[in-house]
Parts: C-alpha cells; sequence; structure tokens
C-alpha cells in the first residue's frame, strides 16, 4: 500500500505549493518521482516513523505499512490517537490551530514567515532551504538555544547540521527520525511533502513548549508572591516571640520589691535599673516600632495582592504587644518609685541609727558608776556638814538626773521609729534601748533609797557651806548647758536644700551670741570656787579639796568650755561645706531644668508637628517621604540633647537628689515624650511608604493620590487622619454615590473591618482603586496549572519538576495534597485544591 502525501480538502490546483502554473510545471517531475524507487522509500520511512510517533503513545508500533496496517486495527488506533491529541489528520494532512492549510499553517508561523527560509521559501524551491540543515538547526536554537550552539555550524558541512538537527530533536524534543541526511543532500529536489511533515512536529512541539511557559511564569509569579509574604509572617512572628519573651522575662526583675539591707546594696539595685534604662530598653524600643512598620507593611501586601489579612498566632496580635509593653513600663515606673522610696527609707534610717548610737553612747558614758554612787553608805561615818553636803550633793544629781529624762525619751522615740521603719538591726538597737530604760529606772529607785537616807541623816547635822552650795547649784546646770552644747554641736544632720542648711547657720550663729553670757556664768561659777579658796586661806581652814555637793570641778568646767570653743569652729566649717554641696546640688537642679524645659517643649512641638504632616501631607510621595526623611534626621541629630540631659539626671540621682521646683519635667517625661516622638514619625514614614506600594501596585498617578489626599482632608474635620462614618458619607455623597443604608454599610465593612468606627487615608485608597486593580485570582492560576497539566485535572511531581524552576516546583510538591479524583495514577497531585489554597487562610 502506497500513499501519496497531499494536503485534506485542497482541489486539482489548489494545493499548498502554488496555482494551476506550478502544478503544470511540476507535473512532469511529479510523475517521475512516483516512479522512483529511491522516492518511494523515503515516502515509506517517513510515513512509518510519523505513525510511530504517535502509535508509541499507546504502547505500540509498525515496522510494515502493508502488514501492519493490513488488519486496520493499528490504523484504527492511529486515528484514535490523533483526534485524541486534537492536532494532525495524518501525514497527508497538515494544519495550524485556526484550520489553515499546510502551506498557510507553516508559513503563519513566525519562525518560517520571518527566518533566513522566509517569503518564497514555500512556493519556489522550499526544499532548497532546507538542504543545507542550516534552517532546521537555527529552527531549534530559536527556542532551545542551550541545545545547538548556532555559531560552530558550516554552511559546508549539510549531512552534519542534519544529522546534528534530527540526533537533537529525537533525543530531546521526542520527534522522531524521518529523514536520511544524505537522501536530503544528494537529491537535486528532496520530497517537499516529506519535508514538510517533519517540519510541522517541530511547530506542535514548539507551540505546546511556548504555552506550557506562559503558564509555568503566571504559576512562579503567584508563588513568589505568597513566598515572600510568608518570610514576612515568619519574620512577624519571630520579632514578636523575642519582644514578649523579653518583657516576660524583665517585668517580675521590675516586680521584685525585696528590699535589701543596707544603702550600698540599694545604690547598686538602682545602678542596674539605671543601666537598664540607658543600654537595654531602648533596642527593644526600636524593635517594637519596627514590629509595627512590619505588620503594616505586610498588611499591605497582603491586601493588594487579594490575599486575606494576617493574623498572627494567638498571643502576638500588635494589640498583644502593646498591652504588654504598658504592663512593662507599669512596672517600670513602680520599680522605680519603689527604689527611691527605698532609699530615702534607708537613708532616714542611716540616719536615725547615728543619732541613737550617739544619744545612747553619750547617755551611756554619763549613767558609769552612777548605780555605783548611788548605793554608797559614806553618810553614814560622816559629818553633818558633810551629810550635808552630800544631801546637796544628791540634790545637784536629781537635778541633772531629771535633765537627761528627755534624753532617754529621745533615745526610746529613735528606737521606736526604727523599728517603725524596718530598720535590719533592730534587734539589736531594742536591746539597748531596753538596757538603758532598765538602767533608767533603776537610777531612779537608788536616788529615791539615797535621798531618803540623807534626809534622815539631815537631821542630825547643821553645818553647811554656802559658797560650795552655790557652786554646786551655778556649776551642775552650766555644766549641763555645756554638755547640751557639746551634743548639739556634734549632732549629725539631714537637709535637702541650702535653704534647710541655712536654717542650720542661722541656728549655729544665734548659738554662738549666747557664748558671752555663757562666758560671764562661766568666770562667776569659777568666782565662787576662787572665793572658797580665800576664805579657806582667810580663817585658816583646811584647803577643800572636793566640793561635798557635787563632784564637778573647776577643771571639768574649764575642759568642757574649751571643748565647746574648739566646736563651734568645726562646726562652722561643716556646715559652710554642707552649704556648698547644697549648693551645688542646687546647681545640677537648675542646669537639668534649664535643658528640660528647652528639650520638654520641642518634643512636644516636633509629636504636634508630625501629627500636621501626618493630615496635610503635600507633594509628591517622593517629597513627602524625602520631608519626613529629613525630619527623621532632624530628630535623630538632636538625640544627643536628650543623652546630656540624660547625663544630667544620673548625677543628680547621684547626689541623691530627687525634687526640682525649677522645672515640670522629669525624666520619665522627657523619655516617654521621645519614645512617642520616634514611634509616631516612624509610623508616618511607613503610612506614606504603604502609600508608595499602593501607587505602584495599583499604577495610580500622583495627580490621583493627589485629589485622594485633598479629598480625604476636606472631610477629615478633625484633622487627625482619620475620616469618622458620616464625614466619609458625606465624602461619598460628593463624589456621586447613590448610598443607601444596607449599601453604606457594606462599604463600611470593606474600610472599617475592626469596626473601629473610623476610616483611614490607607483604606480610603484603597476602597478608590479597588475595582480597577488588576491582580492574579484564583481561576487564573487554575488554567495556567491545568495547561501544564496537558488539560488534566491533576498534575505529578515530574511535570512540576519539569516546567517549573526547582525552588518553585518543590514548593508545590510539599504544600499539594493527594487528588483523589477517578483515574488518576500514584502520586497525582490536587493542584485545583492547592490554587485556592493560595487565595485562602495562611498557614501561619
Amino acid at each position: 500500500m502506497m500513499m501519496v502525501l497531499q494536503p485534506e480538502g485542497l482541489g486539482e490546483g489548489q494545493g499548498p505549493y502554488g496555482g494551476h502554473e506550478y502544478m503544470e510545471q511540476e507535473e512532469d517531475w511529479d510523475r517521475d518521482l512516483l516512479l522512483d524507487p529511491a522516492w518511494e522509500k523515503q515516502q515509506r520511512k517517513t510515513f512509518t516513523a510519523w505513525c510511530n510517533s504517535h502509535l508509541r503513545k499507546a504502547g505500540t508500533q509498525i515496522e510494515n505499512i502493508e502488514e501492519d496496517f493490513r488488519n486496520g486495527l493499528k490504523l484504527m488506533l492511529l486515528l484514535e490517537v490523533i483526534s485524541g491529541e486534537g492536532g494532525l489528520g495524518g501525514p497527508d494532512v497538515l494544519k495550524d490551530p485556526q484550520g489553515r492549510g499546510a502551506e498557510a499553517g507553516l508559513k503563519g508561523w513566525p519562525e518560517v514567515e520571518g527566518g533566513r527560509w522566509g517569503d518564497g521559501a514555500w512556493t519556489s524551491g522550499s526544499h532548497m532551504c532546507w538542504k543545507d540543515g542550516l534552517a532546521l538547526c537555527a529552527l531549534i536554537h530559536r527556542h532551545r538555544p542551550d541545545l545547538i550552539d548556532y555559531a560552530k555550524l558550516r554552511k559546508d558541512d549539510p549531512i552534519g547540521n542534519l544529522n546534528t538537527a534530527f540526533e537533537v530533536a529525537e533525543k530531546y524534543l521526542d520527534i522522531p527520525k524521518m529523514l536520511d541526511a544524505e537522501d536530503i543532500v544528494n537529491t537535486p529536489k528532496p520530497d517537499e511533502k516529506a519535508v514538510m511533515t517533519y517540519v510541522s512536529c517541530f511547530y506542535h512541539a514548539f507551540a505546546g513548549a511556548e504555552q506550557a511557559e506562559t503558564a509555568a511564569n503566571r504559576i512562579c509569579k503567584v508563588l513568589a508572591v505568597n513566598q515572600e509574604n510568608e518570610k514576612l509572617m515568619e519574620e512577624y512572628e519571630k520579632l514578636a516571640s523575642e519582644l514578649l519573651e523579653w518583657i516576660r522575662r524583665t517585668v517580675p526583675w521590675l516586680e521584685n520589691r525585696t528590699s535589701e539591707p543596707s544603702m550600698s546594696a540599694m545604690q547598686r539595685k538602682l545602678e542596674d535599673f539605671r543601666e537598664y534604662r540607658r543600654l537595654h530598653k531602648p533596642p527593644r524600643v526600636q524593635e517594637k516600632c519596627q514590629l509595627e512598620i512590619n505588620f503594616n507593611t505586610l498588611q499591605t501586601k497582603l491586601r493588594l495582592s487579594h490575599r486575606p489579612a494576617f493574623m498572627p498566632s494567638e498571643g502576638k496580635l500588635v494589640s498583644d504587644i502593646a498591652n504588654a509593653w504598658r504592663g512593662l513600663e507599669q512596672a517600670e515606673k513602680g520599680y522605680e518609685d519603689w527604689l527611691l522610696a527605698e532609699i530615702r527609707r534607708l537613708q532616714r534610717l542611716q540616719h536615725l541609727a547615728e543619732k541613737f548610737r550617739q544619744k545612747a553612747s553619750l547617755h551611756e558614758t554619763w549613767t558609769r558608776g552612777k548605780e555605783d554612787m548611788l548605793s554608797q553608805r559614806d553618810y553614814e561615818s560622816a559629818s553633818l556638814q558633810e551629810v550635808r553636803a552630800l544631801l546637796r550633793r544628791h540634790e545637784a544629781f536629781e537635778s541633772d538626773l531629771a535633765a537627761h529624762q528627755d534624753r532617754v525619751e529621745q533615745i526610746a522615740a529613735i528606737a521606736q521609729e526604727l523599728n517603725e521603719l524596718d530598720y535590719h538591726d533592730a534587734a539589736s538597737v531594742n536591746s539597748r534601748c531596753q538596757a538603758i530604760c532598765d538602767q533608767w529606772d533603776s537610777l531612779g529607785t537608788l536616788t529615791q533609797k539615797r535621798r531618803d537616807a540623807l534626809e534622815r541623816m539631815e537631821k542630825l547635822l547643821e553645818t553647811i557651806d554656802q559658797l560650795q552650795l552655790e557652786f554646786a547649784r551655778r556649776a551642775a546646770p552650766f555644766n549641763n548647758w555645756l554638755d547640751g552644747a557639746v551634743e548639739d554641736l556634734q549632732d549629725v544632720w539631714l537637709v535637702h536644700s541650702t535653704e534647710e542648711t541655712q536654717s542650720l547657720i542661722t541656728a549655729h550663729d544665734q548659738f554662738k551670741a549666747t557664748l558671752p553670757e555663757a562666758d560671764r556664768e562661766r568666770g562667776a561659777i569659777l568666782g565662787i570656787q576662787g572665793e572658797i579658796q580665800k576664805i579657806c586661806q582667810t580663817y585658816g581652814l583646811r584647803p577643800i579639796i572636793s566640793n561635798p555637793y557635787i563632784s564637778l570641778t573647776p577643771q571639768d568646767i574649764t575642759s568642757k568650755w574649751d571643748m565647746v570653743r574648739k566646736l563651734v569652729p568645726s562646726r562652722d566649717q561643716t556646715l559652710q561645706e554642707e552649704l556648698a554641696r547644697q549648693q551645688a546640688n542646687e546647681r545640677l537642679r537648675r542646669q537639668f531644668a534649664a535643658q528640660a524645659n528647652a528639650i520638654g517643649p520641642w518634643i512636644q512641638g516636633k509629636v504636634e508637628e508630625v501629627g500636621r504632616l501626618a493630615v496635610g501631607l503635600a507633594g509628591s510621595l517622593e517629597e513627602q517621604m524625602a520631608g519626613l526623611r529629613q525630619q527623621e534626621q532632624n530628630i535623630i541629630n538632636y538625640k544627643s540633647n536628650v543623652d546630656r540631659l540624660e547625663g544630667d539626671h544620673q548625677l543628680l540621682q547621684e547626689s541623691l537628689v530627687f525634687d526640682n521646683k525649677h522645672t515640670v519635667y522629669s525624666m520619665e517625661h522627657i523619655r516617654v515624650g521621645w519614645e512617642q516622638l520616634l514611634t509616631s514619625i516612624a509610623r508616618t514614614i511607613n503610612e506614606v511608604e504603604n502609600q508608595v506600594l499602593t501607587r505602584d501596585a495599583k499604577g495610580l498617578s500622583q495627580e490621583q493620590l493627589n485629589e485622594f489626599r485633598a479629598s480625604f482632608n476636606h472631610f477629615d474635620r478633625k484633622r487627625n487622619g482619620m475620616m469618622e462614618p458620616d464625614d466619609f458619607r458625606a465624602c461619598l455623597i460628593s463624589m456621586g454615590y447613590d448610598l443607601g443604608e444596607a449599601e453604606f454599610a457594606r462599604i463600611m465593612t470593606m474600610v472599617d473591618p475592626n469596626a473601629a468606627g473610623v476610616v483611614t487615608f490607607q483604606a480610603f485608597i484603597d476602597f478608590m482603586t479597588r475595582e480597577t486593580a488588576e491582580t492574579d485570582t484564583a481561576e487564573q492560576v487554575i488554567a495556567s496549572f491545568k495547561i501544564l497539566a496537558g488539560d488534566k485535572n491533576y498534575i505529578t511531581g515530574e511535570q512540576l519538576r519539569r516546567e517549573l524552576p526547582s525552588e518553585q516546583a518543590e514548593y508545590c510538591i510539599r504544600r499539594m495534597v493527594a487528588y483523589t479524583g477517578p483515574g488518576a495514577p500514584a502520586g497525582a497531585l490536587d493542584y485545583v485544591a492547592f490554587s485556592n489554597a493560595l487565595y485562602g487562610e495562611s498557614d501561619l
């Protein structure tokens, strides 16, 4: 059986190779070919190869046309395969996808029409353009430059060129070898129909590849968007987790109110807190701000690509982070207040403890030996004069004892206050105070017993020395005054201002003014003793070695007076040093206040200025961004002023200065304002960046953005960057929207999905540009996968790896579920469910 290759549906004189004239010119030559055995052999070989290129898809092939097609079974199978593919109708039919004839189909193919084998190739010796093999190699190189190095081919090696084309086509393009290079080169006029049949296989191979490439490109584009968004989601989750974990670890430390017993330990706690505020917290402030910016950018990208909004893991919403941050700052404020209060308490305790020890030591020194003295029975062998002296001496002691009552009460009061303030060594204070009180009671009892004994003896004794008595009466209070003066001059103080220090200096000056009068009293007392000695000398009495009425001697008075005179200038110097210290503290206060009074209003002004910029941005987005970046740089440059203020604040705290009447701005106010300013400028910049993303993604012009901004600002009555629902309704009506309640409610769910009661400028832009956006849809992605799958409802991993880049192919294979439809092979994947999931809820 022999079949002549003739295009289907073409009448006599209307073939794809010319009209009647051409046919007449070729008639004799064609007749000769029919009688040429070599031509018949070529036809048989070409047809057999063409049939096998289709039959092998059904798992069979033919060896001999006459024998294998004789019973018609394989011929019917061939027709079934061809009709099922929708391709060529047979070796004698060559059509393009629009139904044109063979010549029109191949001439309409740009690679044939515009190549070196262009116009006229098929109507005037088309067989000649394929003879040197360069045309076939160029055709392959046009679509698969990786298979043939066209620059190395030589025109004088036609057989080598043809064999290269045949081998590459069979090995890489699945096109069987239908021709022999020697037959084409050595035949004056190769069979045109055989060449056309072979070339038509390239047409179908490359046409399908281009369609698959287009589909693969669309899928890669969609997958790239999803992969980028998932990466941003993972980065948000990681950053949010780290920030929340840091807050979780930090808050218990700030909530720990365990007091330390010593001032140095509490000072270390305060230094640790300062280091936390100076070194550890600022980077976390930046992380929190960056987290909000990343979240807003991600939501904008999801919205622009018609993906659902990103919902972070439970507990990692921006609002959750903000709540945790507020809890951190509350704990931080409470911790700082507690620290300062504890330091003041310990400072007060330190002062009281020192005062207690000083007064207790003075009292214990005074009481030393008093019990033994009161227990003496010296009056039993004394004369009347001696007894009366003992009695007067005892009266002086009682006077001294009464004068010391205040000191004992002060000691007890200080001990009580130390207990109330939870002094760490209260046990030893209480023990010492109790010993003093017990001894005081014992002294009182012994004093009363001795008085009773002396009064009994007084009735027996009459003689008394009036001068000694006078000495005792005047020396005792003067001695007490001296003791009080010494105590006052050695007293410790706690002041917090120059005014308090000046008050101490004034009191000390008043004390010094009393010294001349005291000096005269001292002279009078010593004069009494001199009179006693004079009387003894005058009347020849035995020298009075001691005063029977008092143990105090003139030498004691002189010694204490000298001590008072020595302590006065020392007290002067100490007070002046304290005054200088308080004046230095005052200078620190004023220095801090001068800076704070400048920085505080500057920060507030910048916050208000950034707020106004957020509402009234003008010019192109790039100009707005440049202006905002300049503002941001100005703010960053101003940071050095805040750092200097932090240094002055630290000097104040190191000097234990916690008040400042010269300013209303505390360091905490400045820090909060500074953090608010940084957050405000960063959020405003992020808003403009999102507008740039929206503009570029939706193709908006600057004029359109300016119109949107002008409309938004006009109806933003409060000038806070947000329209209320009534303002938004008025804006829509002004633009010609016919709004009913139901329609407006529907629109509000679009622009205010969280029911916050406001419409932001970004939501307004999204609404105004929503219907004009051109984005990929799930349906478009499904259609692209269907092309790669050969029009099947499933796709295999092998197909994905062949048609897509490695990264995108593996991405699809990991996420696609198994296809469960009928007739699917093992390993089939469901690309429809995968495509719908791309536009549904995210995994994160």
